[in-house]
């Protein structure tokens, strides 16, 4: 690798949507810098935000997460909406990456380097899927542990204990499914206190990975309109994001867009 190769995998180039900064980083670019984060061992805590339109549009609202969701590391494209906005300003080669897709990516190396992953969220049944599903598929790879937190409010001494449980397994990767946006805010807060390499907020991605919840065919997530598959499937979930905030994100895209202000 070129010292140019190097910088250029170190410091993506990205695109400003609405205030965000979403990094335009290929699944094998994502999954270098993972590797990368790893491999020093100084178990420094860097962040991965995976989101598309929902993560942009609550990011817009609220200025306080939009600067959790911009001090990450990394924010990969999980949605054509950013998609789009790259294309419109000029970088031609960009495509969606899903927290699902960098998931299996990520046990695809590490079948051959042995890396470990701990799993925190979801139901026990889909962490016991999961947990199936990796032991079959991707024998290399190592669990260091999982947990499924009560959905409740912690108190700060059963937060600690699970702060303290999972540096204890000293996983290369900590994946967090808590949904957006409290999967980000979550890794945020702690970030001091978690000394793992990596932490990767995947929303929904355990149960697509564990295979307990269908993925849309790919030829939708490549035309992005996945959030029709996914609307049909959990109309009563998703009704106020696709069918309020949809409109309302594309409005202020479009005024966004017409000023031609990216902030870049």
């Amino acid at each position: 690798m070129t010292t140019e190769d190097a910088a250029t995998l170190e410091h993506p180039s990205h695109v400003r949507v609405l205030g965000s900064r979403v990094h335009l980083a290929s699944l094998p670019q994502t999954l270098d810098l993972i590797d990368g984060w790893i491999e020093p061992g100084d178990r420094l805590c860097r962040r991965v935000t995976v989101t598309g339109f929902h993560g942009l549009w609550e990011a817009h609202k609220d200025a306080e997460l939009r600067g959790i969701l911009n001090s990450a590391e990394l924010w990969v494209p999980d949605g054509i909406a950013p998609v789009w906005v790259a294309r419109l300003k000029g970088h031609g080669h960009v495509a969606r990456v899903s927290g699902a897709e960098i998931m299996e990516g990520f046990f695809e190396r590490a079948d051959t380097s042995g890396y470990s992953s701990y799993f925190y969220g979801d139901r026990e049944e889909t962490l016991a899927a999961l947990r199936r599903t990796l032991e079959s598929k991707h024998p290399g790879h190592r669990i260091a542990g999982t947990c499924s937190p009560p959905f409740r409010v912690l108190t700060p001494e059963e937060d600690e204990a699970i702060v303290a449980q999972i540096n204890a397994a000293k996983p290369d990767v900590l994946w967090v499914g808590l949904g957006m946006p409290k999967q980000d805010r979550w890794i945020y807060e702690r970030r001091d206190r978690l000394k793992v390499p990596v932490a990767i907020g995947v929303g929904a991605a355990f149960a697509f990975v564990a295979g307990t919840v269908r993925r849309c065919p790919e030829w939708m997530g490549r035309w992005g309109v996945e959030w029709v598959y996914r609307f049909l499937r959990e109309p009563k979930k998703l009704w106020r994001r696709d069918l309020i905030d949809g409109p309302r994100f594309l409005f202020e895209l479009g005024k966004e867009l017409l000023r031609g202000r990216d902030g870049e």
